[in-house]
């Protein structure tokens, strides 16, 4: 396995989840261990040398991808998910989609303060998703270590908008 092939096995749909969008559909890379293995391999060697003592993933995808590099990094996984899906006590975040918006939430006592924190998606695209995490992440006063993502959409601005806001290039796998 290697990162073209990788590419490969990702699914392109049209109009999807509305007219105009592109999606990148990450579901054939779930199928096999050792292609979860491999991904998780490949994040922990691009994050190589940057202090994480917890992964946070972003619902839904970014929780399969993220808890797996997690387990590949033996640290605790954070779930950050869309608003009304925790059942403890949260704080949420408002952001902006590439086709709408919607809100992220935390719970309250997910992370220790000062705890780095590497904050996983499967794409990124305008980058509204990981700088609402990041804002959840840093409300908690922990540490902002770092962003992963599988597929990096180098077109639009997302990776501009994280590394201004809090001051991380985004690491990722597969670029369109």
């Amino acid at each position: 396995m290697n990162l073209e092939a990788l590419q490969r096995m990702i699914r392109e749909i049209k109009d999807f989840p509305k007219p105009g969008i592109l999606y990148k559909d990450v579901t054939p890379l779930l199928a096999r261990s050792d292609i979860r293995h491999f991904i998780a391999k490949e994040a922990a060697e691009k994050i190589k040398g940057t202090k994480v003592d917890a992964i946070a993933g972003i619902e839904a995808r970014g929780f399969l991808f993220g808890v797996t590099l997690a387990d590949y990094l033996c640290v605790p996984f954070i779930p950050i998910r869309k608003a009304g899906k925790l059942p403890y006590k949260t704080i949420q975040e408002s952001y902006e989609l590439e086709y709408g918006s919607a809100q992220l939430e935390i719970h309250t006592d997910a992370v220790v303060p000062g705890q780095h924190i590497l904050i996983y998606d499967d794409l990124l695209a305008t980058g509204g998703t990981l700088t609402a995490a990041g804002k959840l992440i840093k409300r908690l006063n922990g540490d902002v270590a770092g962003f992963c993502c599988l597929i990096w959409l180098s077109s639009l601005d997302g990776a501009i908008r994280l590394k201004n806001e809090f001051g991380h290039f985004p690491n990722y796998l597969i670029r369109y």
